[in-house]
């Protein structure tokens, strides 16, 4: 066989499938280095910034700004941050070097006058890296990491005044043997010497996704057991998404022991991208648990991020997509129709709507988004629509009529349509028919409980005049229809309501008329004189019989 399996971790009596997450974990959003360098047109020192705002705003406390060593773009974006004081007193700046002496001199250079600063040094550690880049034995690669650590140790007293935390990662841990990855990390400990009180990051990277996430959750709960003084450490995670697992290969990390997590808005990154941790903060968000992270405006912060990199949220991004919290379905939308109906009610002490895992207004989505109408829609999307966009609140059994008709309308167009075209098609169906039944007039006069009208219309544009009695004017207007010989019918259901508010407004009504061979037939509609909408709407009816 061409590939094998991934060896399992010797890990008996693993702990994390018995854990439950009850916190959110330190965050670190590494857009600006690991999401920019992924880019085919990295952004420029403007666009960094902006964005880099962005993530502020978004209360990201541990951001990685870049490799000031790699070019003069991202040695002059550190140099602003810290000139300018852009960076918040609580914001940690973080570094990449590599454990290279020329490259850690000039990341030392960009960091003058930095508030707090994180160094974050890498080497490569997995036998592919080993045998392929390096041709360096594990003896070799040590001797490297404990260099880089050497070099930056010697160069801490350039930074006083500065709160400095170290990092290390043994890149492509993932796919280290876990001794050795072990081994390497203790011994950049040993020159870094951290306390309990003065932690170091032990940043343990899926740098390819080689396993499944289970194993990587192994791999993490085996370090944090093993290593030595795991309380002077923070363990950090940083999931790529190979087999895009990097979320589920994260949340079992940290049921695995981790404390903190590296990731980019949306997922950015090499290849098929790092940990998307907005995802992640909004999984806990929706199991109740506070993420730390203000994701409540979520399109303004899509907005920026397509802006500043080029990129494209995708439409089924989780939470951030367009149609995420969009149905077509006709059940689903049903079902969410209902859903919020009931917590509109405020019926429910806990969000609990079908299909939708959290509340859209949480992050700046609207109810409007949630529900649109194509060909695979049902009579409940587009009633939804109708109501939440036109005002227009149909009858139930008149939905179960309606429904079909303008789904019919909308599988003929072959796309999905707006509110609007649903208004227009209902408009075309039942307000605006005048053929044969046409109003000109219509007046009434009540003596004695009894209500006679007098009815002036056109029938196939001929003038048919009328009059009638009743207990109401819709009853007397039904006995006038009898006089002139148009067979029997009844008012079956009847409904009514405003398309607006003040004096001006127009009035809507809905009628359901049965004839004696049980047909029935629905009819709208609309004038400012609520009478005169229900004579309408009667007319609508017999137009469509």
């Amino acid at each position: 066989m061409k590939y094998r399996p991934f060896p399992p971790v010797p890990l008996a009596g693993r702990q994390w499938p018995d854990r439950v997450l009850t916190q959110a974990p330190a965050w670190c959003s590494v857009d600006l280095r690991d999401g920019n360098q992924a880019l085919a047109v990295p952004m420029n020192v403007g666009q960094k910034l902006e964005l880099f705002q962005t993530l502020v705003k978004c209360g990201f406390k541990e951001i990685e700004v870049g490799f000031p060593s790699a070019s003069n773009t991202e040695f002059t974006f550190n140099r602003r941050l810290i000139e300018e004081h852009r960076a918040p007193d609580d914001v940690w700046l973080q570094v990449l070097v590599q454990a290279r002496e020329e490259l850690i001199e000039r990341t030392f250079d960009s960091l003058a006058g930095a508030k707090k600063v994180i160094i974050h040094l890498y080497n490569s550690t997995s036998p592919a890296q080993r045998r392929v880049v390096f041709g360096l034995s594990r003896e070799e690669i040590i001797r490297v990491a404990v260099r880089g650590a050497q070099w930056i140790q010697e160069r801490l007293p350039r930074l006083q005044g500065s709160e400095v935390m170290l990092q290390y990662s043994p890149e492509s841990f993932s796919a280290t043997e876990v001794e050795f990855a072990k081994e390497v990390s203790e011994a950049v400990m040993d020159v870094w010497q951290p306390t309990p009180q003065r932690k170091m990051i032990l940043n343990l990277p899926d740098t390819v996704e080689v396993a499944m996430p289970n194993v990587y959750a192994d791999q993490i709960e085996w370090i944090c057991r093993n290593i030595r003084n795991r309380d002077s450490l923070l363990i950090s995670l940083h999931a790529h998404n190979d087999r895009y697992t990097g979320v589920a290969a994260t949340e079992l990390g940290l049921l695995a022991g981790a404390d903190r997590v590296e990731g980019t808005l949306f997922g950015n990154g090499e290849r098929t991208g790092n940990l998307d941790i907005v995802t992640v903060a909004l999984n806990l968000y929706m199991h109740g648990i506070d993420p730390k992270l203000d994701f409540s405006d979520l399109n303004a912060v899509v907005e920026v991020y397509e802006r500043c990199t080029g990129m494209t949220v995708p439409p089924r991004q989780p939470y951030a997509g367009e149609l995420v919290f969009t149905a077509f379905s006709g059940s689903h939308q049903d079902a969410i129709r209902k859903g919020l109906a009931e917590w509109n009610r405020q019926e429910r002490a806990h969000w609990d709507v079908p299909y939708l895992t959290i509340d859209p207004t949480d992050i700046g989505r609207q109810y409007r988004e949630v529900i649109r109408v194509n060909s695979q829609s049902g009579k409940g999307g587009v009633a939804y629509l109708l109501e939440t966009e036109c005002g227009i609140e149909l009858p139930k059994e008149m939905q179960r009529e309606f429904g079909p008709i303008a789904n019919d309308e909308v599988d003929r167009l072959g796309r999905e349509v707006s509110a609007a075209e649903l208004k227009a098609m209902f408009w075309r169906e039942y307000i605006e028919r005048t053929t044969p039944w046409q109003l000109e007039g219509f007046e009434t006069e009540s003596r004695n409980g009894v209500v006679r009208c007098r009815a002036r219309l056109l029938r196939d544009g001929q003038p048919v005049r009328f009059s009638g009695e009743g207990n109401g004017p819709l009853a007397a207007l039904v006995h006038g229809f009898t006089t002139i010989g148009v067979p029997r019918f009844e008012i079956a259901q009847y409904s009514e309501h405003a398309l607006g508010a003040g004096e001006e407004a127009a009035a809507i009504a809905y009628i359901q008329i049965k004839t004696t061979d049980g047909k029935t037939r629905w009819g709208a509609g609309v004038d400012t004189n609520i009478e005169l909408a229900s004579v309408r709407a009667v007319l609508s009816a017999l137009n469509r019989s």
